[in-house]
């Protein structure tokens, strides 16, 4: 019997690709906006026996090796420059679950230990995860295909900008949730609950630090994919310019030749900046921070500067110019830098919880 799991891709496109066909009969003179969200590769890790059987050995290798190997080509292909960041090998899921540790078995690890260090029966188990998170990303690859296949089918594919982005760095979390995980089914299926983990987040979020939650560059850091050949002159290039997906909006305001949103008298402006002229080459879009505050963690960038801290712990300062995976800890060396930095991200925390619930900082946020 073959287990149908309930996140196929697949079927997360047929509405996209329904509705491009009824735009295409019904209002073929007229532009269109489609929002497609995949909950893959989301945990819990789910994906179609045969599409885990084409990836079944490759992670046996280990995240250890596979981790380099990433970083050779990141550095190959011009992507990164600087340094790879270490192994945090004491850094695990951001929250622990230890009755998920029992329900999983020992197969399940907490921390991203050396690959070497793991019993046989782990190293099946963990490359078996990976193996299933691949199978969904493969998936979802191919439900984008059908979309764009459509897009070439109505003749608009040249001139329609895809964008493609995710919304985090890879997971560490390790939980079981709803209706449980049997160890007796097969990996993958509906009746399991397995999570990336620690080891392979690492591993994903190549060559930055830390996981989703976190906002550190593994946290926050992706890429974005801007496709449009009628539109972007010289595409197939990198661009550098930190982006947030607050510039969505305004990036499309801007291409539909919108001013601005509707909004009413007491809204805030919208926070977002259009990214339209950085898809021709990086430049200036009129930034001049971005700022984040994640459960405790919390960041600010200003240039190529940023100072960021995880929960509970001192602030720590990189030059992203020549250290993209913050490696380097400049805290200690430019302490009026950490100080003036610190005093933007305070402010820009008062005025968001100012906005958002009509009163001041808290005592204990200040």
């Amino acid at each position: 019997m073959e287990v149908m799991p309930q996140r196929r891709s697949p079927y997360r496109c047929n509405h996209a690709v329904a509705t491009l066909k009824e735009h295409a009969d019904q209002h073929t003179d007229k532009p269109f906006f489609h929002y497609l969200a995949f909950t893959a590769p989301h945990f819990p890790l789910h994906a179609l026996p045969k599409d885990i059987e084409r990836y079944r050995e490759r992670y046996l290798q280990g995240w250890d090796k596979i981790r380099e190997a990433r970083w050779q080509k990141q550095k190959k292909l011009g992507l990164v420059e600087g340094e790879l960041s270490k192994v945090e090998r004491k850094v695990g899921p951001p929250y622990h679950f230890p009755d998920a540790y029992k329900i999983l078995g020992a197969s399940e690890v907490r921390y991203p230990v050396a690959w070497n260090s793991l019993t046989k029966e782990q190293q099946a188990f963990q490359a078996d995860k990976m193996a299933i998170h691949a199978a969904m990303i493969d998936s979802m690859d191919r439900a984008i295909g059908r979309v764009l296949d459509q897009l070439r089918r109505m003749k608009v594919f040249e001139d329609t900008l895809v964008l493609f982005l995710s919304d985090n760095g890879a997971s560490a979390e390790v939980m079981v949730r709803g209706d449980g995980h049997d160890p007796k089914a097969p990996l993958g299926s509906v009746y399991t609950y397995l999570c990336l983990g620690a080891g392979w987040s690492t591993t994903c979020n190549t060559p930055f630090r830390m996981h989703k939650t976190w906002v550190h560059e593994g946290g926050t850091c992706t890429p974005l994919l801007a496709h449009w050949p009628e539109g972007i002159e010289g595409g197939g290039k990198l661009r550098r310019t930190p982006g947030h997906v607050i510039d969505v909006v305004p990036t499309i305001l801007e291409l539909a030749g919108a001013s601005a949103l509707v909004q009413g008298s007491n809204a805030p402006p919208a926070p977002g900046k259009s990214l339209v002229a950085a898809f021709a080459k990086d430049s200036n879009i009129g930034r001049d921070y971005l700022w984040w505050s994640h459960d405790s963690n919390r960041a600010i960038r200003v240039k190529d500067w940023k100072l960021v801290a995880a929960k509970e712990q001192p602030w720590e300062l990189f030059d992203l110019t020549k250290d993209r995976a913050e490696t380097r800890n400049l805290a200690a060396l430019l302490p009026l830098k950490v100080n003036v930095l610190e005093k933007l991200w305070l402010a820009k925390q008062g005025e968001f919880i100012k906005t958002a619930t009509g009163k001041g900082v808290p005592e204990k946020n200040k």
